[in-house]
């Protein structure tokens, strides 16, 4: 790339880009409904004790990270790239620059709504069903339900599918949103099969945290009316305080107690008419009581009503 090429980029853009906004299309409908119903099915698997939670038991069993400890000290480093903190200021600092450059701050919004939604859903879940851990569990065999945990679904796992899924979300290209789709696919299985290996939470947990996850990615074009107005409304009051007058203390007072066009000149005939304009024409002449008076040409200014006894000009002059 040439360097002034790559200097460009780091400009800010004159207008927001022109990108279609991402609409709820009878293709994602059906993706969401599948997905709420695999949702659906994973819950009831573990409620009703199953052959998943027997899966569970399984795994917790086989102790992965016993059987590979040298892939242990990698994935400690790795799983945090599911934490909810730390990947959340990565993220919103690469949207908070792209806010920046492209003069709009739905990259943010978007981020917060699709995080607002994660903390209710996914809190909700965990809190509403109560899972023990798979090194809280007591009995062999048991689904661990309606107790005092709290790792189902799996946080780790939906805070990666939401966290970077929002980049390909917001790609504005197909090539850049292909990309960032395979790179938050691979670290949202990523994090969620290193929770199985370290033993933090059951195979079931880690399913439900990646349809948890893709649910809030899936719904998020029913929020993008709501993220438009409040783009428009906050620009736009961010533009009116740009463009207001400095009433500082030691400021200017504005001429005349205009603020219309303060770069432009006013004459002091104006009465407050911002308009440029030359010195008027003005005609001479007597009333029937011998009075002088004198009269505008061409919509042209009065004299000043400060100084009536001045003299305007050489017309005036006897």
């Amino acid at each position: 790339m040439r360097i002034d090429r790559f200097f460009a980029r780091l400009e800010q853009e004159p207008r927001p880009p022109d990108v279609p906004t991402p609409v709820m299309s009878r293709t994602r409908l059906g993706l969401l409904w599948v997905t709420a119903a695999i949702y659906a099915a994973i819950v009831a698997a573990v409620c009703t004790t199953s052959w998943l939670v027997r899966l569970d038991w399984q795994v917790m069993l086989f102790r992965p990270y016993k059987q590979w400890p040298e892939l242990h000290a990698f994935l400690d480093y790795f799983v945090v790239l599911g934490q909810r903190g730390p990947t959340a200021v990565l993220i919103a600092a690469w949207l908070g620059w792209r806010c920046w450059r492209q003069r709009t701050l739905r990259p943010l919004l978007v981020m917060a709504c699709a995080l607002l939604l994660l903390n209710l859903s996914v809190g909700a879940a965990k809190i509403g069903m109560g899972r023990e851990g798979p090194h809280y569990a007591t009995t062999i065999g048991s689904n661990e339900m309606w107790l005092t945990g709290d790792i189902f679904p799996s946080g780790h796992t939906a805070n990666a599918v939401v966290t970077w899924g929002i980049l390909a979300y917001l790609a504005t290209t197909p090539t850049a949103r292909r990309t960032l789709l395979v790179i938050a696919s691979v670290f949202a299985l990523g994090v969620g099969a290193t929770t199985v290996y370290l033993g933090t939470h059951w195979v079931s947990d880690v399913l439900l945290g990646w349809a948890a996850g893709l649910l809030i990615l899936l719904a998020l074009p029913w929020s993008e009316p709501l993220i438009t107005r409040i783009d428009t409304a906050v620009l736009r009051r961010w533009n009116r305080a740009q463009v207001a007058p400095d009433t500082s203390p030691g400021a200017a007072p504005p001429v005349n107690g205009d603020h219309r066009h303060p770069e432009l000149p006013v004459s002091p005939l104006s009465d407050g008419d911002p308009r440029p304009h030359t010195q008027p024409a003005v005609a001479a002449g007597r009333t029937s009581g011998g009075r002088l008076t004198t009269v505008t040409v061409r919509g042209t200014s009065r004299p000043h009503p400060a100084h009536p006894e001045q003299p305007v000009g050489p017309a005036t002059r006897r």
